[in-house]
C-alpha cells in the first residue's frame, strides 16, 4: 500500500466505561475497496460513526483526504459518502425527489444538479423508477437508491454499513454487482462493513476483521484464508467408511479426517490433485462412495481459528 486516503491512530470509543472500539491502527488506501468484518456489537458500525463525524472518540483520532475528524469535521463531511444500516430515505417523495433534495444540501445547482441526478440513477439501474414514490420501492432498490444518494456529491470516500442488511440473496448480489462498478467507474474509496463471509470475499481488496473493539487480523481474503493451511475433501460414503478411514490414516499428507453424518472429511493441503489417491484407496477397500467434493477454507473458518468462537456464536451471546 502507500497513498492512504484514511488514516486512523489509536482510535477508540468507551461507553460507560466499556469499550466499544478499542485503539484501532489502520490506514486505507485511495481507490481501495476495504471491508471491516465481524460480528453486530464488534465496534464495526462504532468506528465509521467516529470517521464519519457523528460521534467522537474517546481517545486517539483519524483524518480522510487529510482531514482531522475531530478538528475539520465539516471538511470531513464535504468529501464523503455514508449508507447508513437505516433508511434515511424520505418515502413519501419520489427517487428523483429524494436525490435533488440531498444534492441541494450539499450547494449542487441547475445543470449540474440535474446530470448527476441522472448519473447516478444509471449507475444504480433506477432510472426507470424514478419518478416513483420511495414507499413503493422494494427492500433492494431503497438500498440502491440509497447508494445514488450517497454518491450525488461526487465523495471521494463511500461508507457502506451494512447494506445489504436484510436483503434476499439475489437483492445482495445485485447490490454487489452495483458498489463494485462504482469503486472501478467512480474511482472512489469503498469502506465497507458487513457481518457477511461472503460479501467480504467477493467484494474487498483487503478485510478487517474486528472482534470485540480490536482488529485481529488484517489481509487480502486470499491471505487470511491461507491462515487455515488446508482444503476439505468430502467424501459421501454409502458403506466402507471406517474400514477406508481406517485405510487413509495411512497417508501422511492427510492433517486431520473424521467421519460425521455418512461423510468422509480429510483436511489436505491441494486437495485437487489428491482426489484421485482417495477414490483408488475407497477402491482397493471396496467402499462405495456417491460423491467427492472439495469445501475451500472461509473466513468463517479464519475467525473461528482467531477468536475460538463462530460468527453466529458471538451474535447468539451479544459480543
Amino acid at each position: 500500500m502507500g497513498n492512504p486516503i484514511i488514516s486512523m491512530k489509536n482510535l477508540s470509543k468507551a461507553y460507560h466505561g466499556e469499550k466499544a472500539v478499542d485503539n484501532v491502527n489502520l490506514e486505507i488506501d485511495k481507490g481501495e475497496f476495504f471491508g471491516l468484518l465481524g460480528p453486530n456489537g464488534a465496534g464495526k458500525s462504532t468506528v465509521i460513526k467516529m470517521l464519519t463525524t457523528i460521534i467522537h472518540p474517546t481517545e486517539g483520532t483519524a483524518t480522510i483526504h487529510g482531514h482531522d475528524i475531530i478538528e475539520e469535521r465539516d471538511a470531513v463531511r464535504s468529501c464523503i459518502g455514508v449508507v447508513f444500516q437505516d433508511s434515511v430515505l424520505d418515502r413519501k417523495l419520489t427517487g428523483r425527489e429524494n436525490l435533488d433534495f440531498h444534492a441541494r444540501l450539499y450547494g449542487l445547482r441547475g445543470d449540474m444538479r440535474r446530470e448527476r441526478i441522472e448519473e447516478v440513477l444509471e449507475l444504480v439501474e433506477l432510472k426507470d423508477k424514478a419518478d416513483v414514490l420511495v414507499e413503493r420501492y422494494s427492500g433492494g432498490m431503497q438500498r440502491r437508491l440509497a447508494i445514488a444518494r450517497g454518491l450525488m456529491h461526487h465523495p471521494g470516500v463511500l461508507f457502506l454499513d451494512e447494506p445489504t442488511l436484510g436483503l434476499d440473496a439475489q437483492s445482495r448480489r445485485h447490490i454487489w454487482k452495483y458498489v463494485k462498478e462504482l469503486n472501478l467507474r467512480e474511482d472512489i474509496t469503498i469502506v465497507l462493513t458487513t457481518h457477511y463471509m461472503e460479501e467480504a470475499d467477493q467484494l474487498c481488496e483487503r478485510v478487517a476483521i474486528i472482534d470485540r473493539g480490536r482488529i485481529v487480523a488484517l489481509d487480502t481474503p486470499e491471505n487470511l484464508k491461507g491462515l487455515i493451511g488446508a482444503d476439505t475433501i468430502v467424501m459421501h460414503i454409502q458403506s466402507g467408511g471406517e474400514i477406508l478411514l481406517q485405510s487413509l490414516s495411512f497417508f501422511p499428507w492427510i492433517a486431520s479426517s473424521e467421519v460425521s453424518n455418512g461423510k468422509i472429511l480429510l483436511r489436505v493441503d491441494d486437495a485437487q490433485s489428491r482426489i484421485p489417491q482417495v477414490v483408488i484407496e475407497a477402491c482397493m477397500n471396496r467402499a462405495i462412495v456417491s460423491h467427492v467434493g472439495i469445501i475451500e477454507p472461509t473466513l468463517e473458518d479464519v475467525f473461528l481459528k482467531l477468536t475460538g468462537r463462530t460468527l453466529h456464536e458471538c451474535e447468539d451471546s451479544g459480543n
